[in-house]
């Protein structure tokens, strides 16, 4: 029974992970792309309060599910296919906390943009820009973590 708790949890954790990083990519970027400085500081300020409440909570759980699951189905973490889901984890993080940051510094900008009614600054596009291609590699490693779990693909290291 507790495998299939375990089991459950990390599921539930690896689906709020990519369902919270989808849905903040698709709200983030809509809201980009009108230009206006207070749609984007209302939708930065809602996608820094998911990340927080929803994709935070996820990072934690994820490792302590997941090696309390791997310990009770009898897999070592040294297997290949193991190391490489951390390794990829680790990845999405150096990626992730960056990401954060830039989301609040976007929030800033464009709600002091919008107070002042000015455009965007130069720098909140530097930033944009750098947040959409940062992420890439962090979703793309989620989506290799995802296939890993499901696989188990012997790797030999």
């Amino acid at each position: 029974m507790l495998f299939f708790v375990l089991k459950y949890l990390h599921v539930i954790g690896a689906a709020v992970l990519l369902g919270t990083g989808a849905g903040i990519a698709f709200f983030m970027l809509a809201a980009h792309l009108t230009g206006k400085p207070q749609q984007i500081a209302g939708v930065a300020r809602i996608v820094v309060n998911a990340d927080f409440v929803f994709t935070a909570t996820a990072v934690i759980a994820q490792p302590v599910t997941g090696v309390a699951l791997a310990w009770n189905a009898g897999y070592s973490l040294l297997d290949g296919w193991l190391v490489l889901s951390i390794l990829l984890y680790l990845v999405t993080g150096v990626f992730w906390l960056p990401v954060v940051w830039i989301q609040i510094r976007l929030r800033d900008l464009a709600t002091a943009a919008s107070i002042a009614q000015t455009p965007l600054p130069p720098h909140y596009h530097r930033l944009f820009w750098t947040w959409f291609w940062f992420g890439f590699p962090a979703f793309a490693a989620v989506l290799s973590i995802l296939w890993l779990m499901i696989v188990k693909p012997p790797i030999a290291y």
